[in-house]
């Protein structure tokens, strides 16, 4: 396994914490790796415009290098036909990571949305599926307590739905994290399960997601699974869902958003109507990435509103969601 000593991550930066670990390897990775260098380098170039909504902003990102992922090719037989990029045996000889757990690998993202940004892998080439893993997704949002973790599904922004994999990036750079108090202000139902756990209903415009807040990590798995099966729609496929998880002041955040499609219409369109946009938990936590030029210069208020209420589940449906979260309790 191509895990990175502890020696060397010391010439990086302090390694007695897991997120000061981290912050080492992202430096170790940036002075020993071309792509990571560069990649990370043209960060500071990049442009950004803010749509402020009612309750909580939207900020578009002009990225070129995340082209890779939002214009993926995520169908089975492209899956079937490539190597994975997330296997050991694949991955360039430089990437090196920190070891999490027995079955998980921390490695830098070397086509970064953010100054830090991890990609968190398992060991086994086995399938992205969130049942079995979200005791994983928990525990490691409390060993890294800066920073925020994400979960796409295989079928809303994984661009590996072959290889099951997390996501983070430092705490604080999503604007829903920031606008929290103010959505919860726009709860559809709020209400405490008699234990640990707050379950909070959130629509605001177009912006729809359940709020789970809990100081323990049994409940939080327990309602998040109940809520995942709520919106299965077949015995063994996995919903359409993106996570977003946290932990502050001595409690775990988890946002669960439920999805309708994996990309909106406007994906598919001709020039100039297209619109390059894949909506991942990036983007439904409020920083949407947009790889060309042209469609972060174009891009209006309007159109990001259709992209969100095309690719979440519907207000109707969400209401009925809620409504069955409460029959439970």
């Amino acid at each position: 396994m191509s895990f990175i000593s502890s020696e060397t991550l010391s010439e990086y930066g302090a390694t007695t914490t897991l997120p000061g670990k981290v912050l080492a390897l992202v430096e170790q990775q940036k002075a020993t790796w071309e792509t990571a260098a560069l990649n990370y380098g043209l960060l500071s170039k990049t442009d950004t415009r803010c749509f402020h909504f009612p309750h909580f902003r939207i900020i578009c990102l002009h990225n070129p290098g995340r082209i890779r992922s939002t214009a993926a090719d995520t169908s089975a037989v492209t899956i079937l036909s490539r190597p994975c990029f997330l296997c050991e045996a694949n991955r360039p000889v430089v990437q090196e990571g920190i070891p999490w757990g027995e079955h998980f690998v921390i490695l830098v993202n070397p086509y970064p949305i953010f100054p830090v940004h991890l990609t968190i892998p398992s060991l086994l080439h086995l399938p992205q599926q969130i049942d079995g893993n979200l005791e994983s997704l928990l525990q490691l949002t409390r060993d890294l307590e800066e920073f925020t973790l994400f979960y796409n599904g295989p079928r809303c922004g994984a661009s590996a739905p072959d290889h099951f994999h997390f996501q983070a990036c430092p705490q604080g750079y999503l604007p829903v994290e920031k606008e929290l108090e103010e959505l919860t202000s726009q709860a559809v139902f709020q209400w405490n399960t008699g234990g640990e756990t707050e379950i909070t209903a959130v629509s605001s415009d177009f912006l729809r997601f359940i709020l789970f807040r809990s100081k323990s990590a049994g409940c939080l798995e327990k309602w998040t699974m109940r809520t995942i099966d709520l919106l299965r729609k077949e015995e063994k496929a996995e919903p359409m869902i993106n996570l977003l998880s946290f932990y502050r002041d001595y409690y775990w955040h988890l946002l669960l958003f439920p999805r309708a499609k994996q990309r909106p219409s406007h994906f598919y369109e001709n020039d100039p109507a297209k619109l390059l946009i894949s909506p991942a938990a990036v983007e439904l936590g409020g920083l949407v990435i947009l790889p060309r030029k042209e469609d972060f210069l174009k891009i209006t208020p309007h159109e990001v509103a259709e992209v969100f209420e095309e690719v979440t589940i519907s207000k109707k449906d969400f209401r009925e969601l809620a409504g069955k979260l409460i029959a439970f309790n």
